[in-house]
């Protein structure tokens, strides 16, 4: 039997970067819409147009990049970027001119 230990070269974190027209209430509806989908599917606001996502590994992080796809409707612009554990460890965030430290990472249990 083959073991795999998780480490933060394997685990993964998706970005969803979109920009979807407002200009109607069908529009509106889907912008909305869309954004619930990605909160259903474990995204959490990075800001208002920004989503993130921890992925236990890369067959996980393609699953949702496939369900995101199905989302995707004629109009707007919609970009995902799947990063390892470890490049994201490297973020820097800035709010105002105070550096904050990055929240620490999901715990993950390793069975066996």
């Amino acid at each position: 039997m083959q073991q795999t230990r998780l480490n933060s070269y394997n685990i993964m974190w998706l970005f969803v970067f979109f920009d979807l027209p407002t200009n109607t209430k069908k529009e509106r509806k889907y912008a909305s819409g869309f954004r619930k989908k990605l909160i259903k599917d474990g995204f959490i606001m990075m800001q208002y147009s920004v989503y993130t996502r921890h992925c236990a590994s890369r067959q996980s992080a393609e699953v949702h990049i496939k369900r995101i796809k199905s989302f995707v409707q004629e109009k707007g612009q919609i970009s995902i970027l799947m990063i390892t554990d470890k490049q994201y460890g490297q973020i820097i965030n800035f709010w105002g001119t105070k550096t904050e430290s990055l929240r620490p990472a999901p715990v993950q249990l390793e069975l066996f």
